[in-house]
């Protein structure tokens, strides 16, 4: 999935507007204008589009987990490469969800998917059962959180 894809999905779930994404970026040390926030918003088709960076994504995500879950003891997230499995790994963490729970949100979606193929999501990407998640997973899963009840 895109990244504005992504954060305009992420906006809607949690009813965030333009003035909480900028407060949930700032939180993690990341200034946006709310200018900026709204062209990431558009539609590719507009004029206005501007396209939403890997890193400011990555940031929006912390920024849930840090204001849904409180701040992390011990050192500092590193420095990660944005994909579809960060992302459901991060939001994951930051609504408190386990396997079971994703599985049950993609179930209402009418996804099937085995516990062992999401835990093939979370692992290391070097090791031997990884499984890259797809946008069609990641798409569902997202349809799945901003469907069930709040």
């Amino acid at each position: 999935m895109d990244n504005n894809d992504i954060l305009r999905r992420l906006r809607y779930i949690l009813n965030y507007n333009d003035e909480q994404v900028q407060a949930v970026l700032a939180s993690v040390g990341e200034t946006v204008t709310k200018e900026t926030i709204r062209m990431w918003l558009k539609r590719e088709e507009d004029a206005d589009f501007l396209f939403c960076p890997n890193q400011s994504v990555i940031l929006f995500l912390d920024g849930i987990i840090l204001k849904k879950r409180g701040p992390r003891e011990g050192a500092p997230p590193r420095v990660e490469k944005l994909s579809n499995n960060l992302v459901l790994k991060k939001l994951k963490i930051a609504f408190s969800l386990q396997s079971d729970d994703v599985l049950q949100l993609l179930k209402n979606e009418d996804f099937r998917l085995s516990k062992h193929e999401l835990s093939a999501f979370f692992r290391s990407p070097s090791h031997k059962h990884y499984r890259v998640c797809l946008d069609q997973v990641l798409r569902n899963f997202l349809q799945g959180l901003a469907n069930s009840p709040k």
